[in-house]
């Protein structure tokens, strides 16, 4: 199942950007961080991919969401400007943002290629 962050969830899986500047990845396993909005159309059709994903790759990716009207600072934070937007962080790479629905065969691709998990 995918989870749903806040701020405060975000810190503490993810990334406490308050207190470092440099990035430190603060999860145990790859993940995707979908930032959306409810009314968002494009959105609504990855949701249910994100969900099969989640059940794919279950103990090897993380896959969470951001809904960017609650999280408006944390949306900020990493300059989300259209939606859906998707954040892959992979274990010791630099973090890649994707803009746009991205269908499920792509989606998978850069699980394999960017975040290094095979199913």
């Amino acid at each position: 199942m995918t989870e749903l962050l806040t701020e405060q969830t975000f810190f503490e899986k993810v990334f406490d950007y308050s207190k470092n500047k440099d990035w430190k990845f603060e999860g145990d396993k790859p993940v995707i961080i979908d930032f959306y909005a409810d009314w968002c159309g494009p959105c609504k059709m990855v949701a249910p991919i994100l969900e099969e994903l989640s059940k794919d790759y279950k103990g090897k990716v993380d896959i969470y969401k951001v809904d960017t009207e609650a999280e408006q600072e944390l949306s900020a934070a990493f300059a989300i400007r259209s939606i859906p937007s998707m954040l892959f962080i992979p274990m010791n790479e630099p973090p890649q943002m994707s803009q746009g629905a991205l269908p499920k065969v792509e989606l998978e691709r850069i699980i394999k290629d960017v975040l290094g998990v095979e199913k």
